[in-house]
This record gives structure tokens, sequence and C-alpha cells, in this order.
């Protein structure tokens, strides 16, 4: 792993236990909210999410770097599982829990500051793929650090943001599309590393 990289991922891990030590010991311990069920609705922050993630992607699909079709039949089935499974839930889950939508000057807060920068980081690192020559190695590069930024970026502000609602089924569904999105993405990121 490149020094860049462990300093952009120590510096969101810090950034993420100073927000849990600040908002625990504000709140006492774990908001009650962890225990009960999403509040079900449309939810306005979730649209904009899946939009920032989906617009990219739809102008990728027309922008693909060459070689992609065939990297992609040679992909892991149980992590194209994950994958699949982790962008179905979490694209749903975040469209219909409204506590993602419920503001409040709180040290939580800063969970979804830190989500929105990952967010505006992962719109930068495709500004950059699309202005690329666009091959392969610029799909699968780094970003401000972040290793495989087209999905570890993504991944990582979803998680946020079910931390941020207290939602145990976003955490979980991030989590369960981080090992598949980025697994495959890494995969991927050594073949291109076996081919130089």
């Amino acid at each position: 792993m490149k020094k860049s990289n462990i300093i952009a991922l120590s510096a969101l891990c810090a950034a993420f236990a100073a927000i849990a030590a600040w908002s625990l010991s504000v709140s006492g311990g774990l908001p009650e909210s962890w225990f009960r069920l999403p509040k079900w609705g449309i939810s306005v922050v979730g649209i904009v999410f899946l939009l920032m993630l989906f617009i990219p992607n739809i102008i990728w699909g027309k922008n693909q770097p060459e070689g992609y079709e065939e990297a992609s039949k040679r992909e892991n089935k149980v992590l194209l599982s994950l994958e699949r499974a982790g962008e179905a839930l979490v694209s749903t889950l975040v469209l219909i829990d409204r506590r993602l939508d419920s503001f409040s000057l709180s040290p939580r807060s800063g969970y979804m500051i830190l989500a929105l920068i990952l967010m505006l980081l992962y719109e930068l690192y495709w500004r950059k793929y699309f202005r690329s020559t666009r091959t392969l190695a610029d799909m699968y590069s780094d970003y401000c650090g972040f290793p495989l930024a087209g999905a570890s970026l993504p991944v990582f502000a979803v998680f946020l943001l079910g931390i941020y609602a207290c939602n145990v089924f976003l955490t979980a569904a991030a989590v369960i599309l981080g090992i598949g999105h980025i697994g495959i993405h890494l995969m991927h990121k050594k073949d291109i590393e076996k081919e130089i």
C-alpha cells in the first residue's frame, strides 16, 4: 500500500473516531434510535446521494475503458453476488429512510458532513477519469490518496450515512457492498498489474 493510501485512510479513520468519541461523550452511549426501525418514507438526502452515484455511472456506461468487457467476464461470482445484493440494498435503504433527512446540530452531523466530502471526492474522481485516456488503469486508480477511489469512496460514504441515520440495515448493506464492490475492483487492479 502506498504512503498516500495510508495517509488518506488514516485521516478518514481518525475523523471517524473523533466524531464517534465526541458523539458518544455527548449522548452518554449508543443512541436509542439504533434499536428502532427506520422512519419509512422517501428521503431527499437518499435521492441526492443516488443521483451523485448513478449519474457518473450512466455516463461511464458510454465511456467504458477498452478491455473492461473481457475483464468483467473473469469476476468472482461470490463477490459479484455480494456486490449486486449490496447495490440493491443500499439503493433501497437510502431512498426510504427518512432519518437521513433529519438535520440537527450535533456531533452526529459530522458523519453526514464526512459522507458528503467523500461523495464530492467521488465526483472529482469521475471528472479525472473522464478527462483521462479512459484506460483500465485510469478506472482503478487512486484519488486524493484513496485506493480504488471509484469503489471505496461511495462505500465509505454510505457506511457513514448508515451511522448517521443509526440504521443497522444500511450499515450492514454498506459492508456487503464494500466486500463485493471493492473486492472486484481489487481483483481487476491486480490483473492489470500482472499484465504490466
